[in-house]
């Protein structure tokens, strides 16, 4: 049985969010416009903020005409999969998207995030509650709130132009679902760039029978950071990336509308600098395309870096969270082994490693058993130029902190990923050769930035088609020389001879991955790559359940 407090999380920056619990038979309020505050006559949600009814076949949810033959985000079969999944406790939540200002251990940027904290306000809830989550937009462009790691219903999946209208500026949107899948999940817009802001927080769904006893529990979240540095804003950068092919960018949203207005994003001299994909970068399998200046931990830089407080002997678990738009990160804890019990959320067969190696939007759940002293946890970004680190510190007694720029021995051995592990039994997929098998080749040059899968730069129009009740596998063939961390929305997959369960997977230059998913979330899902600087120029596309 735990013994730690589930809210006592330590972690400056990352604050329980409020929330209201509600009778499981209880209902959402009536769809209302979040502008004006007045209820629409016949009830429906339009593109001011929740765009049609959820569930309602045939809603205006998606934004778009679904193509003829292929199940709608807010169809029938969406409906009955969500019933499935059964109605707990409501648990309510807000956000507010909307400009802020942040000093990050002396400088002060002006960036984007969420209800004014790096990271955004934590979501913990059981698994099999309804989240009643509002998003309030106060940006100058639209955004979204997608939910990273659930098997939830499609119309809630935060797709613009997919699945549903992105949320206007100074307008809101409600987000209703059942969470039913436990695990350390995060929270983050699916709209150009922004990922690459401030705009993310960590999702927590508690598994009623969590097997693991510990003192204490951390939520890191680390991140690459350029926003506001230099008047630089992600825009600029993709602008750069994408100066030299017709069209720019290919992605959807409104990636192009940089700025702390909306307007176009300008070309800049600084962003230009960031940039690396004409330099030495073959020496990594990380290689990234954007040096980013500063990497956070929890929000802050190293030379604010945050301090948890322990006693020598409790057992911590840490859950890592890779928020960061284009790094790789080793991460290892000073004069400490750490026990991998979770990636991506689901149970993993324990083991014990010096270090890990996390790709954007990996999690890892680890648990460490304290020692006496004052020890880093560093997280060091992979195939940069500039080696740079995030870090927080461990504190069980007195000494001296080590120096910011300290990287603890166990860095050196290169540390572990998820095809070194193992997914515990009890989520293990049943033995089934695949129904369909999808190829992805993953396609493109850091020279013409022309991102793409199998060729084709992503558009709406895209579907893979599979059927509801069939065993996918997707074969994943890197043709490039990038590395790129692949993300499928709305379920999990199984990596080959009983690997773990993931819903994104690292995928390196040259290599082929075979991954296996069960297609029970009917639907319209994204496939992209996420780094988010490659998804937003093409690498992206849709996997459609026929209907």
């Amino acid at each position: 049985m735990r013994t730690h407090s589930r809210r006592a999380l330590l972690g400056a920056g990352i604050a329980a969010a409020g929330s209201g619990l509600l009778s499981a038979g209880s209902t959402p309020a009536a769809a209302t416009d979040h502008k004006t505050r007045r209820p629409y006559p016949d009830g429906s949600r339009d593109s001011h903020g929740p765009h049609g009814s959820p569930g309602s076949p045939g809603s205006r949810h998606s934004g778009h005409d679904t193509p003829t033959g292929y199940v709608d985000p807010a169809g029938p079969e969406v409906v009955e999969a969500e019933r499935r999944r059964g109605t707990g406790p409501v648990r309510r939540f807000s956000l507010t998207a909307d400009q802020t200002t942040f000093d990050l251990g002396g400088y002060t940027v002006d960036t984007w995030a969420y209800n004014d904290q790096l990271p955004g306000p934590e979501i913990r809830v059981n698994a099999g509650d309804r989240i009643a989550m509002t998003l309030h937009n106060r940006l100058p462009q639209s955004t979204t709130v997608h939910w990273h790691g659930l098997h939830l219903r499609n119309d809630m999946d935060g797709v613009p132009d997919i699945t549903q209208r992105a949320c206007k500026s100074d307008h809101s949107f409600d987000y209703t679902f059942t969470a039913s899948t436990p695990g350390t999940h995060w929270v983050h817009p699916h709209v150009g760039v922004q990922v690459d802001r401030g705009l993310y927080a960590p999702l927590i769904v508690e598994d009623p029978h969590e097997p693991l006893s510990y003192d204490k529990e951390w939520v890191v979240m680390i991140d690459d950071w350029l926003d506001g540095l230099d008047g630089i804003t992600p825009d600029e950068v993709l602008d750069e990336l994408n100066k030299d092919k017709p069209g720019g960018a290919m992605g959807h949203g409104e990636m192009q509308m940089g700025g702390r207005g909306g307007r176009p994003a300008r070309r800049s001299s600084a962003a230009a600098a960031l940039l690396t994909r004409h330099s030495r970068h073959r020496k990594d399998d990380f290689a990234a395309n954007v040096d980013h200046p500063f990497h956070l931990m929890n929000g802050r830089a190293p030379d604010d870096r945050e301090t948890f407080h322990a006693k020598p002997g409790d057992r911590i678990r840490i859950r890592l969270i890779n928020a960061s738009g284009d790094t790789a990160y080793r991460v290892a804890l000073g004069d400490h082994i750490m026990t991998v019990t979770h990636s991506d959320g689901f149970p993993v067969e324990h083991q014990q490693t010096d270090s890990l190696v996390m790709g954007m939007a990996e999690r890892y759940d680890v648990l460490v058993t304290a020692k006496d002293g004052v020890f880093p946890l560093t997280a060091l970004s992979a195939g940069k130029s500039n080696n740079k680190t995030a870090q927080a510190l461990l504190r069980t007694g007195d000494g001296e902190a080590p120096d910011p720029k300290h990287r603890p021995k166990e860095l050196r051995s290169g540390g572990i990923g998820a095809d070194k592990l193992k997914a515990a039994e009890e989520v293990r997929l049943s033995d089934h050769s695949p129904d369909r098998t999808i190829t992805m080749e993953l396609t493109g040059t850091d020279e013409k930035w022309d991102w793409a899968i199998n060729g084709k730069p992503y558009t709406p129009s895209q579907r893979y088609a599979v059927r509801e009740g069939e065993r996918v596998r997707i074969a994943f063939r890197n043709n490039t020389k990038m590395w790129h961390p692949m993300h499928l929305h709305g379920h999990t997959f199984a990596l080959p001879n009983g690997g773990p369960r993931k819903d994104t997977t690292i995928v390196l230059p040259d290599k082929e991955v075979c991954v296996d998913f069960d297609a029970d979330n009917p639907g319209l899902w994204m496939v992209h790559c996420h780094n988010i600087y490659h998804s937003e120029s093409g690498m992206m596309t849709i996997v459609g359940y026929r209907s």
